[in-house]
């Protein structure tokens, strides 16, 4: 580890317009949690801040939708988070919010340091105005075609397909999300920050860290080789923090130019030390990002550092990809997530499984993808058959066998020194791997302890040597026991709650760190308390109602995504009028061999009785459609089908699902009315 007296950890702000999904917590919170008990663990000065981002058009969108104020959204989804983060077990020391007058006062104050010293320019630009609707629009009241992707849909300042950073005169076709009109272009003032004239230093700054990840070095080298250019600090909104200056109602800071000014903010609720946080030199800040908030914290929230001249920039952001859901975006429009409070719901007690499953499928260096089967495998094969199956299985011969007590060590054999041999490299790597950003790897390593207590045990077998001597197999125990208490404490930043079971079971007040390796933890003669399962296998009836849940989403979002087919050719009258559409009722009904689709149907016609051989059979049972009275076309040419000839063709309507309905009359009448 570096030689840093404290760390700042912060993870991105999160839009207070909907709850908390997977691909949230794979990204950014997630890591940062693994990191920060990391760094307590160590006995490390740090504080861990993060909260929501209240202000912005996402904001104001769901309000529009909801028919609410913009403050009812985000007190409601504040509280949601922040309640579904601290179940989760995100350990924020503070979790603050954008909407809060303390925020306001940094925000306005940082904006006015910069102002009065001229680090703005002040410019008229021409941007689109709703006429309809009477204002002008942000960027993500803006949607269109992505210039890069040509994608449909794209945002005003970014396309969430292909990534690509935008600005609304970029958008190809731009639509304004408030009418649905095409946008006209007004002239409007607002406050850049020139950025091109911080190249320069930003070049310098990003050329210091050769140690960020790949992708981020990638994305953030690419925006300076193009150049960058002054971006807009300001915009005309209604709902944000207020600029503080005259004549300038309707017009607030640039979320992205408050937001992360949050951190700061949400210190200075934390500590009356804040400032020692982000301005002392010794001070070592380290920004968990997802990808697509990698330009925002690497170059322009660092450039209004530099123009403010009081901060420290960061000296980590070690941002993730992005996480799939079975093979698809997460998308939070389109429903397809699964959702943290709905997951705490249907699986209580099993945060751990979820934060094991999404450490282990982490997207650090390219996407990934979670699937529910993924899911049960890390769960049935890892956590029940590696870790509790040797947790189980050390308590219950110490509970059977020493009266729940640690029992001594005696003499050691060549297989402890194999063992501690085997143990001595892991706590080495998994400092190396957790300091280097590398959870998946260091998850690996911590579970290596567990892996190595089934092999002592199966290859020693107390249970066998408990009834030849009993002082050898105490010692094995203690061994076990030992491994236990350092498996504890290098799972604590992946598996808190597991963690804090294991520990309380072994009566571990005092712990650190540096405990991994050490074999006298957990002192002899303590009682234990079984912690009993860990965890309990997850079956398959289990997972097929999520796995249900998401085909249902699915079929919603196809069906939302289908549009009613277009008109045919116009005919004459003529033409319709040669059709001899008529009313029947089917009185007999039966599946027809070797064939998967046919009914066949006798249809009584007020004539005769006739028959309908119709491609119905995987909508309809025979008994479902027996007494229905249908519509028919009684003058189609007679055709023959499998062996039997078919006189007419029963008409139905295809719902956008697929599902097909008779067309019946809406009350009984007779067999052979004609349809006109």
């Amino acid at each position: 580890m570096s030689t840093f007296s404290r760390t700042t950890v912060t993870a991105a702000l999160i839009y207070a317009n909907g709850p908390i999904h997977i691909g949230h917590l794979a990204g950014c919170y997630l890591p940062a949690d693994i990191y920060v008990r990391f760094l307590r663990l160590q006995k490390k000065d740090v504080i861990f801040v993060s909260g929501t981002d209240e202000h912005g058009v996402p904001i104001t969108i769901k309000a529009q939708k909801e028919g609410k104020t913009p403050q009812e959204v985000v007190d409601y989804y504040y509280k949601e988070i922040k309640s579904s983060f601290q179940d989760f077990g995100i350990s924020f020391d503070f979790y603050g919010r954008t909407s809060d007058p303390v925020h306001h006062q940094f925000s306005q104050d940082f904006f006015l340091k910069l102002y009065q010293e001229g680090k703005f320019v002040e410019e008229t630009t021409m941007q689109y105005f709703d006429e309809s609707a009477n204002q002008f629009l942000a960027d993500r009241y803006i949607t269109g075609d992505c210039p890069s992707c040509k994608q449909a849909g794209a945002y005003g300042d970014q396309c969430e397909k292909c990534g690509t950073t935008l600005s609304p005169n970029e958008l190809l076709n731009p639509k304004s999300m408030l009418s649905g009109a095409s946008p006209v272009l007004k002239p409007t003032k607002n406050w850049f920050l020139p950025l091109d004239q911080w190249q320069g230093e930003l070049t310098k700054y990003v050329d210091s860290h050769p140690e960020w990840k790949p992708n981020v070095l990638g994305q953030v080298k690419s925006w300076l080789q193009e150049g960058l250019k002054p971006r807009a600090m300001t915009r005309d909104l209604n709902w944000g923090v207020p600029i503080p200056l005259p004549d300038t109602e309707g017009k607030v800071l640039y979320v992205w130019f408050d937001a992360p000014i949050g951190y700061m903010s949400m210190t200075t609720q934390l500590t009356p030390d804040w400032e020692k946080y982000w301005k002392a030199k010794d001070s070592q800040i380290v920004h968990f990002i997802g990808k697509d908030n990698i330009v925002f914290h690497c170059l322009i929230f660092p450039a209004m550092c530099m123009a403010h001249g009081e901060f420290q920039l960061a000296d980590q952001v070690p941002a993730n990809e992005f996480m799939n859901l079975e093979g698809d975006k997460i998308s939070t429009s389109r429903n397809w997530a699964v959702w943290l409070h709905e997951y705490l719901q249907d699986f209580p007690g099993k945060q751990d499984v979820l934060r094991y499953t999404l450490t282990s499928l982490s997207p650090e260096t390219k996407d990934s993808d979670f699937t529910w089967a993924d899911f049960q495998t890390k769960n049935n094969s890892e956590l029940v058959a590696i870790l509790g199956n040797f947790v189980n299985r050390a308590f219950v011969l110490i509970d059977k066998n020493f009266d729940s007590q640690v029992p001594n060590k005696s003499t050691e054999s060549s297989l402890e020194a194999d063992l501690m041999i085997a143990l001595k490299d892991i706590p080495a790597k998994l400092d190396a791997a957790l300091a280097a950003f590398k959870f998946r790897d260091a998850l690996v390593i911590a579970m290596e302890i567990a892996r190595l207590g089934n092999k002592y045990l199966a290859e020693t077998e107390p249970w066998k040597v408990i009834k030849e001597d009993r002082e050898k197999a105490g010692s094995i125990l203690n061994f076990a026991v030992q491994l236990v208490a350092q498996s504890a404490i290098a799972l604590e930043p992946f598996i808190p709650f597991t963690s804090f079971r294991l520990r309380e079971a072994l009566g571990m007040s005092d712990y650190s760190w540096t405990h991994i390796g050490d074999f006298e933890i957990i002192p002899a003669g303590r009682t234990l308390k079984n912690p009993g399962l860990l965890f309990d296998k997850i079956e398959d009836d289990v997972i097929q109602v999520q796995i249900e849940k998401l085909n249902k989403t699915k079929n919603l979002m196809e069906l939302a995504a289908k549009t009613v087919p277009l008109v045919k050719e116009t005919i004459e009258f003529d033409d319709f009028a040669k059709m001899d559409i008529r009313i029947g009722e089917i009185i007999a009904a039966e599946k027809m061999e070797k064939s998967k689709k046919l009914l066949k149907l006798t249809v009584n016609d007020g004539i005769k009785e006739r028959t309908i051989l119709s491609g119905i059979a995987e909508h309809f049972k025979p008994e479902e459609v027996i007494g229905k009275q249908v519509s028919f076309l009684a003058n189609l040419a007679p055709r023959k089908m499998m062996g039997l000839e078919s006189e007419g063709m029963i008409l139905m309507a295809e719902d956008a699902d697929g599902s097909l309905s008779f067309v019946q009359p809406d009350k009984k009448i007779w067999n052979g009315a004609t349809v006109n």
